[in-house]
């Protein structure tokens, strides 16, 4: 399901020199689909982070050549080593460097005019806040200038790519490819990023540490996803930026062409003090930040879980909007027993998101009364389904007269499997399930499930992996649900606004 497609515009690159979007494309071409890739710091000890990145590299299928390098020589996993980057035979694309930082000056003068973009893992530069960590990474900016390449870093994991069976880092992660980019300057928040949408089924068409970003940072990262036609929702995690306005002018243009939701860390004092010391990144306060971030038309999140529900619900959708403001929610509960209490907590999640849960019209609650009774039954919305008896046949005739109701835009459906399975063998919850999968297939309405974990969390998940494959969006709480679902009408509301 297309989300939106990229419209040509024109970006700076930090040449400030304007480039078409076929331009950029191939700007960054070499990074995200290199056709080689050198990892320097390879040795002999498998458990040394670069020799498990060259394994990750040759697990995850890359077509490409792959060229350990150490000084030493020799022959590591059946490959040559090469002593040096300056010995690899023709042009290297990417290069991931695993080695100490004094080693790193000698290591660019190998890689001039012979490599197009140098990743460095390598930590313990400005982030260490002494004078000798700033002066290193000018120093390297200056030679990666003269010697025609970019630098991805320092201290960062680099480049995600599933198409290009490129890895995230030494781990090996690699999931199915799809429509979902990222930009983390955070490695280990790109790491969960890519193990949630492994467990959820976010597909991520590629992503991107970058660290202290001395070279390329989130500005050069978003132009490209912005212009990308394999991306269509981007999900920014930043601690800092070292250009504000040039941050704010790009993240402007990026979301009137897609969904760009992002994560402001270091908001507190506290937090700012840390991202200081985690990526030398210089904070600004939360309310600005927020304040920037509406009226660019970026969703700001505030969690990893919270980008990845809204990463989730953006790919599954499409291009649902509701009608503004959140309108027309509806809440099926008691698939198994009693929903009075979901319906109340529902009521609250959504009211206190600017969500509207509308009463049903008089002809949908009696045609609700006609197959489901009054007795013990909940009708005017949120809706209680519980005398169905689990019923899928009934469960789908009241979701179709749900659905049918003109002031209802989406469905959000509370099932516990947990519950249901205590009753009734995992075929006919899969018959109820079905039900879902049906009605997102037939007609336009979206639907959300929420499926708490429970005891019966293995069948659970599969269940979860099914609906998912149908494109619809499963969240364990409907407090996370709910804010999911705000995420995504709020976009599209600051959408609409801009254009008035």
């Amino acid at each position: 399901m297309v989300l939106c497609t990229a419209q040509p515009f024109l970006v700076k690159i930090n040449s400030e020199v304007e480039l078409t979007q076929e331009k950029v494309i191939r700007e960054f071409e070499p990074v995200f689909y290199p056709e080689s890739i050198a990892i320097v710091g390879v040795s002999q000890n498998v458990f040394k982070v670069g020799s498990l990145w060259l394994k990750a590299i040759i697990d995850a299928g890359f077509n490409g050549p792959v060229y350990p390098v150490h000084p030493l020589g020799g022959e590591f996993l059946g490959l040559k080593v090469y002593s040096s980057v300056k010995e690899i035979p023709g042009i290297v694309d990417y290069v991931i460097v695993s080695i100490p930082r004094e080693a790193v000056p000698e290591l660019l003068d190998d890689c001039a005019d012979k490599v197009k973009a140098v990743h460095f893992f390598t930590a313990g530069f400005s982030e260490i806040g002494d004078v000798s960590g700033y002066e290193l990474e000018e120093e390297l900016v200056r030679k990666a200038q003269s010697g025609g390449f970019r630098i991805i870093g320092p201290n960062c994991i680099g480049v995600y790519c599933p198409e290009g069976k490129v890895p995230y880092g030494p781990s090996g992660r690699i999931g199915k490819a799809g429509s979902v980019g990222f930009i983390s300057q955070s490695g280990g928040i790109g790491e969960k990023l890519v193990e949630l949408g492994a467990a959820r089924g976010i597909n991520y068409s590629k992503g991107i540490s970058f660290g202290n970003g001395i070279d390329l940072d989130s500005v050069d990262f978003m132009e490209y996803m912005a212009v990308d036609p394999k991306v269509y929702i981007i999900g920014a995690y930043l601690e800092g930026t070292r250009n504000g306005r040039r941050l704010f002018t790009t993240m402007k243009k990026v979301a009137r062409l897609k969904p760009l939701v992002v994560w402001k860390a270091g908001r507190t004092d506290v937090g700012a003090a840390a991202a200081m010391s985690h990526t030398g990144s210089l904070a600004s306060p939360a309310s600005i930040w927020s304040a920037a971030l509406r009226q660019c038309g970026a969703v700001e999140v505030r969690s990893v879980e919270e980008m990845a529900d809204t990463l989730l619900i953006f790919q599954q959708l499409g291009q649902w909007r509701g009608s503004g403001k959140g309108n027309g929610i509806a809440v099926v509960g008691g698939l198994a027993d009693g929903g009075g209490g979901i319906s109340v907590s529902s009521s609250d999640a959504c009211a206190e998101l600017g969500l509207h849960i509308p009463s049903l019209s008089m002809e949908t609650r009696h045609k609700l009364t006609g197959i489901l009774g009054q007795v013990g039954s909940i009708l005017h919305n949120p809706v209680d389904v519980s005398q169905s008896g689990s019923n899928p046949d009934i469960i789908r005739e009241a979701l179709g007269i749900v659905l049918a109701d003109p002031s209802i835009e989406l469905v959000i459906i509370q099932e516990d499997a947990g519950i249901l399975l205590k009753y009734f063998p995992m075929e006919w919850v899969q018959d109820i399930n079905t039900v879902f999968v049906d009605f997102r297939a037939s007609q336009e309405k979206p639907i959300v499930i929420v499926s708490p974990p429970g005891a019966s969390d293995l069948q659970r998940l599969e269940i979860e992996q099914r609906l998912t494959q149908a494109s619809i969006p499963v969240f364990p709480t409907m407090e996370r649900a709910a804010k999911a679902v705000a995420n995504i009408s709020s976009y599209y509301q600051m959408q609409e606004a801009s254009k008035s």
